[in-house]
């Protein structure tokens, strides 16, 4: 007769192996498929089930073969200790895993469910005013502003009928970014459930578990599912599951058996998944799948716009009794497109750290001027934006200030002349002013780029003038339909203003790579550069090869993108010169320290100067800021506070590993 022997192992034993290269079960199982006469069915991350025939071998055999693996793989514990066995006949009907899972959970993780009952600390049922009231001073987010509403809406009829399951039955899915306040969002949830009395919220109302990538069996649910064994009916939580590394395999069969246990934990939990912000279209299959086995329904979070950034700002300015001039707010958008430009923006996180940081300076401002002024202005809100132009020079001077770029002057001047004329004359359509910027790292391009959206500024072309900078890659998506909502942010931030984008042939791979997102992003991108053609200019930078690649294999993209400006390498004599103009403009000097470098520089090889990986004036700076540490040091140590460059600190800045040049010998005739 066919028997099942079921294997649990102690729950709390197994997540302090959670880290072992091969799980407990796994490592157990992986010995048993060895054993001849046993059959290995429902692993989960604390159980195995074994089916065996008992008319030739019995169960006793089976259950000391397992201890006897046990011990061999972890004979620092006793067996007996761990691992339990019970055995059963066996009526070929497959059990349901996550039931399972979620007993063993429990047997093994305490009663935490029965003490939350216990509790009496929920919050008071109110009239919902509170909530709805903090709801509709959010900034943003119609889509839940909407939801709200209809919750409170049909809060009274709920009440009336006692039908508490129909609005527990309910699930969400939140399309929301990363620190766009996903946290504050579902306490306000769970606030606004609790007081229209539509259940009992617990003291801690709000829980948030990310569901690991997906892999075979349970263990990537097993954080979820410890809260959802722990669930109680008489205090409700909003439990939060990101499911963002799932969202292309929500047809995977341990995922479906998580959803059924979320289904018949509904009446313990709000349960919210959480994806990031992406399509629409990606959202409503993400949706019609998770409405397999649930009712759910979507919200989306879109990033905050300008206004919409302002307001917030405004909000968080007001709570520390401090404001803006109006010119400063222009500033505090250039911290904001900065803090944008790594890829890496946190939305309203992001603005309370640069609001805290303005309000800190201008407190130290004041402490120092013994002033107690609250209102920041331009300048002090300027000193905060690492690529601010304090110089007080026209778009035009400071192009003409530019070292050894004569030729690339006299061709923006000529884009600008025809882009100024076109946008004057009303009988003639407005070109594309999009461009193409080609060449060797270090040769100026981001210089031009920020210079030439302050003349379009000055000219009134642009209304706005910010700078956006991103690397070609900032503009994909980790995941499955977030490319796109990804680059049309983006894009949105830089109407009215430069969209630089550098390494931009990173966005075309010259292949059909299904799984790559950048020909997403070059799709999105190229609509934006057509549909916004008047109201912002994407300049595209890099290598003059890997450009042209970029350019041949999108035809579409080549066509909206007519200026081209090429820059070539530095001289020597160039970057001489452009190394004793960083020297003059911050240091004092001595008299040895100019020709040494203009020296140095007249010697650099060909196979350096020439090199497609050359930095040219980055190269300088670099050097240059090697010099000036070197001074630095040598100041302190002397006790002295100014600081004057000298020889001897050049010569100690260029002898370093990644400056130091040998110039080659020549060969004399003769012995």
């Amino acid at each position: 007769m066919k028997k099942k022997l079921t294997v649990e192992l102690d729950g709390a034993w197994v997540l302090s192996h959670r880290d072992d290269e091969v799980l407990p079960v796994d490592a157990i199982e992986s010995r048993l498929k060895a054993v001849d006469g046993l059959e290995l069915k429902n692993s989960t991350l604390v159980s195995l089930d074994v089916l065996f025939d008992d008319d030739k071998i019995s169960a006793e055999q089976v259950e000391g073969n397992i201890k006897s693996l046990f011990a061999e793989i972890y004979s620092e514990v006793n067996a007996d200790e761990i691992l339990s066995v019970q055995t059963e006949d066996y009526d070929g009907e497959e059990p349901d895993l996550i039931d399972k899972a979620l007993d063993a959970i429990r047997r093994y993780s305490g009663t935490q469910s029965e003490k939350d009952g216990e509790s009496d600390d929920l919050q008071p049922e109110k009239d919902g005013e509170d909530a709805l009231t903090k709801i509709d001073a959010l900034v943003g987010a119609a889509e839940f502003k909407a939801l709200a509403r209809e919750i409170a809406d049909v809060a009274p009829e709920i009440r009336r009928t006692g039908t508490y399951e129909v609005f527990l039955n309910r699930c969400y899915l939140f399309s929301i970014g990363d620190g766009s306040g996903l946290t504050t969002y579902l306490t306000l949830l769970a606030q606004l459930a609790g007081e229209l009395g539509l259940c009992r919220m617990s003291s801690s109302p709000v829980c948030e578990e990310k569901l690991d990538a997906f892999r075979e069996g349970m263990e990537p649910f097993g954080d979820a599912l410890r809260v959802l064994a722990n669930g109680n009916r008489r205090s409700v939580r909003v439990l939060c599951i990101d499911i963002s590394e799932w969202l292309d395999n929500t047809d995977n069969r341990f995922f479906k058996q998580f959803l059924r246990m979320v289904e018949k934990r509904s009446d313990e939990f709000i349960v919210v998944f959480r994806v990031p912000f992406v399509d629409k279209d990606v959202l409503a299959r993400l949706r019609f799948s998770l409405n397999d086995l649930l009712n759910v329904r979507a919200v989306s979070f879109p990033p905050l716009n300008r206004s919409e950034i302002k307001d917030f700002a405004e909000a968080e300015f007001g709570r520390f009794s401090f404001g803006l001039t109006r010119t400063a707010w222009d500033c505090f958008f250039e911290r904001i497109s900065e803090e944008k430009s790594d890829g890496k923006f946190y939305g309203i996180n992001t603005i309370k750290k640069v609001v805290k940081e303005l309000v800190y300076y201008k407190q130290l401002q004041n402490a120092r001027t013994n002033k107690t002024d609250t209102v920041i202005g331009k300048n002090e809100a300027r000193n905060l934006c690492e690529g601010a132009d304090n110089s007080g020079l026209s778009g035009y001077e400071m192009l003409s200030k530019l070292v050894g770029s004569e030729d690339i002057k006299k061709r923006v001047e000529e884009i600008i002349a025809q882009i100024e004329l076109t946008a004057t004359d009303s009988s003639s359509e407005r070109p594309c002013i999009h461009m193409r910027f080609v060449g060797n790292p270090g040769t100026g391009k981001t210089t031009v780029a920020r210079i030439i959206g302050k003349i379009l500024k000055e000219k009134g072309v642009l209304r706005i003038g910010n700078f956006y900078e991103y690397a070609g890659r900032d503009f994909c998506g980790r995941y499955i339909g977030e490319t796109a909502p990804k680059t049309a942010s983006i894009c949105r931030d830089a109407y009215g203003s430069v969209l630089f984008i550098d390494e931009a042939y990173s966005l075309y791979r010259g292949d059909d790579n299904s799984r790559d997102y950048g020909r997403e992003a070059l799709d999105t991108l190229i609509a934006e550069m057509e549909n916004h053609r008047n109201d912002f200019v994407v300049i595209m930078a890099g290598y003059t090869d890997d450009m042209n690649k970029l350019m041949e294999g999108n035809l579409g993209l080549a066509s909206r993108m007519p200026y081209t400006i090429e820059f070539p390498n530095f001289t020597r004599a160039q970057l001489y010169e452009i190394f004793a103009s960083m020297v003059k403009e911050k240091f004092s000097c001595d008299d040895k320290l100019l020709p040494a470098a203009q020296k140095y520089f007249a010697e650099l090889p060909d196979g350096i100067i020439g090199a497609k990986e050359f930095s040219n004036a980055r190269y300088v700076r670099n050097l240059f800021e090697r010099t000036w540490a070197k001074a630095a040091m040598r100041c302190q140590l002397n006790g002295k506070r100014s600081i004057v460059l000298t020889k001897d600190d050049f010569e100690q800045a260029s002898a370093d590993k990644e400056f130091a040049v040998k110039v080659p010998k020549k060969t004399r005739i003769g012995f």
